[in-house]
Formats: C-alpha cells, sequence, structure tokens
C-alpha cells in the first residue's frame, strides 16, 4: 500500500471511532454552509468525518482499490494534492448548491481519486456489486449522470446523499489534473520546441544565445540581454522581425 493511502486510511478510521466516542466532536467539524466563515477548518475537517459504519466501509474501500496505483503513476505529492483539491472543490459546490445542508464524509475527495484512475486506466474494469463488470469510465460517467439526476431533485435510493460534493470532486480532481499536466516537464519541452518552430528554427535560436554580450554598446548589451532572457523563457515565438534582424546583426559580429 502507497504512502498517502495508509496515511488517509488511518486518519479516517481513526476519526471515526473518535468522533462516535466524543459525539460534540463531530459537530464541530463537520461541513455547515451557514457556518464556514466561523469554521474555516471544517472545509478540510469534514472529509475526515463518516456518518455511519457503511458511509466509511465503502469510501475506505473505494480508496483502497483505486488510490495505491493512482498515487504510485502521480507521485506522493500529487496525490495527495489531488486528494484535497477535489474534497475542497466538493465542499464549495455543496455549499453553494445545498447552502442547508451539512456535508461530512471523504466521498468528494474519492470521487477526484476515481476520476484520476478513470482518465489513465479508463477501460480497466470494476466489479459492480461483485458480479457486473464495468470500465472505471463508465462508471465515472454513470456516476455523473445519477448524481446530476437526484442532486437537482428526482430521487435515486435513499435520501441525505452529498451529491453536488460528489460532481465537485470529479470537477476538482479533473481541473486538478488538467493543470497539473499543462506544467508537466513534457508540455513544457514541446511549447518550447513549438516556439522554436515558429521563431525562426533551432539553428538560429541557438546562434541567438551564444552571442556575447562582452564588447558591446550598453544599448545594444541591454537589449540583446532582454532578448535572450525572452529566448530562454520558451518566448521565441514573439519575437518581431526588428528583433530577429537585431539578433542576426549581433551574431555576425
Amino acid at each position: 500500500m502507497t504512502p498517502w493511502v495508509r496515511t488517509l486510511l488511518t486518519a479516517n478510521v481513526l476519526m471515526f471511532l473518535l468522533t462516535a466516542s466524543f459525539p460534540p466532536l463531530y459537530g464541530e467539524l463537520a461541513l455547515i454552509p451557514t457556518l464556514i466563515i466561523a469554521r474555516p477548518w471544517a472545509l478540510v475537517t469534514y472529509m475526515f468525518l463518516h456518518a455511519s459504519l457503511s458511509h466509511i466501509f465503502w469510501n475506505m474501500l473505494s480508496l483502497f482499490f483505486f488510490g495505491p496505483r493512482l498515487e504510485a503513476r502521480l507521485g506522493s505529492r500529487n496525490f495527495i494534492q489531488l486528494y484535497l483539491v477535489s474534497g475542497l472543490v466538493g465542499a464549495v459546490a455543496s455549499a453553494i448548491l445545498m447552502p442547508h445542508a451539512a456535508v461530512v464524509g471523504a466521498s468528494g475527495a474519492i470521487f477526484g481519486v476515481m476520476l484520476g484512475f478513470a482518465r489513465y486506466w479508463p477501460r480497466e474494469s470494476v466489479l459492480i456489486w461483485g458480479v457486473v463488470p464495468v470500465p472505471v469510465r463508465g462508471l465515472v460517467f454513470g456516476m455523473t449522470v445519477m448524481n446530476l439526476w437526484q442532486g437537482f431533485g428526482v430521487p435515486i435510493g435513499g435520501g441525505g446523499v452529498a451529491n453536488f460534493a460528489h460532481l465537485g470532486g470529479f470537477l476538482g480532481g479533473w481541473a486538478y489534473l488538467v493543470w497539473r499536466e499543462r506544467r508537466s516537464p513534457a508540455a513544457r519541452f514541446k511549447a518550447g520546441a513549438t516556439a522554436l518552430m515558429r521563431g525562426g528554427g533551432i539553428t538560429d535560436v541557438m546562434r541567438w544565445r551564444q552571442i556575447s554580450p562582452a564588447g558591446l554598446h550598453p544599448i545594444n548589451r541591454e537589449e540583446l540581454e532582454r532578448l535572450q532572457k525572452k529566448i530562454a523563457e520558451g518566448d521565441v515565438g514573439s519575437l518581431t522581425p526588428d528583433e530577429k534582424a537585431f539578433l542576426n546583426r549581433m551574431a555576425a559580429n
């Protein structure tokens, strides 16, 4: 089992036992939208509370099955960030759309983990009720439809389900993964390569980077340093024809 999955499982079980032993603590840590300003910690602590044994069982079972592989793929730091962002977005979504409903449970965070799993292994099958095999992406799609349907007033099964926290978890997980992938080394390399091709070719850029400012007039040196900084930041595509001409003159000297 991976580090954060083990830590989260332990923390949730301990909090379940603690709040069962000291019920007033449950009320202090639950997310009550009208009390968010007075109890801002509830945006995080609500994720570690559960209303019943079955509630915590299904959430922790999902974390146990989906979490380790995703944490191994993302790395522990990114995994816990995904978990917390999903839970926070779930809290905000529920507070906005259901302002009079108290919310507890790790479901928003778990739904973010589930979406992350589906993003990387969409065809992996899970057994519904231990019998029916369903691709994970199909499970995510079905749960999205069900939570939208039930969230907007059509009951499915029992009540008391934080549908918008679930949907917010999906949204938070998706947003975090998109943000992370756009900042990944592969994405930066691709952006830099595209900029090089648009900016006049790799050969030109290499020549421009090698221009020495030594012996240049202070005005030319300042302009050269400005343009070399732009190139170093991967902004080659924004060079104007005059700036390219200036660089070519300096490279020829």
